[in-house]
């Protein structure tokens, strides 16, 4: 079973900065895959970073609304999975969530609680 708590949200104005926290408890694997997901108010929850293991090193993906400003980052050791988030603007109010996919044969899929995000214009 793995556990997930994520911190780090707030409430900050357009253009500012946040870095959100998601530590992992439960398991000492560090070849998962990680991601952060967010769902705004009213819509469907969409992925908008991830970073997946690989033998050859880490594969990152974002998504194309926030490429350039968002940069997702892990600490195997410290079992903890970052969000580095800048010049942040009113579309990017959420909840975040963290998510991690457990392999195996049949994989498994954890999710934090998430943490709000709240950007004013």
């Amino acid at each position: 079973q793995v556990r997930l708590v994520e911190s780090g949200g707030g409430l900050v104005q357009a253009e500012d900065s946040l870095r959100l926290t998601c530590v992992a408890s439960g398991r000492r694997a560090s070849n998962d895959d990680m991601a952060w997901y967010r769902q705004a108010p009213g819509k469907e929850r969409e992925m908008g970073a991830s970073i997946r293991f690989s033998f050859r090193g880490d594969i990152i993906s974002y998504a194309d609304s926030v490429k350039g400003r968002f940069t997702i980052a892990r600490d195997s050791a410290k079992h903890t999975l970052y969000l580095q988030m800048s010049r942040l603007q009113p579309e990017a109010t959420a909840i975040y969530y963290c998510n991690v996919v457990v392999p195996g044969p049949v994989e498994s899929i954890y999710w934090g609680p998430g943490t709000q995000v709240t950007v004013s214009a």
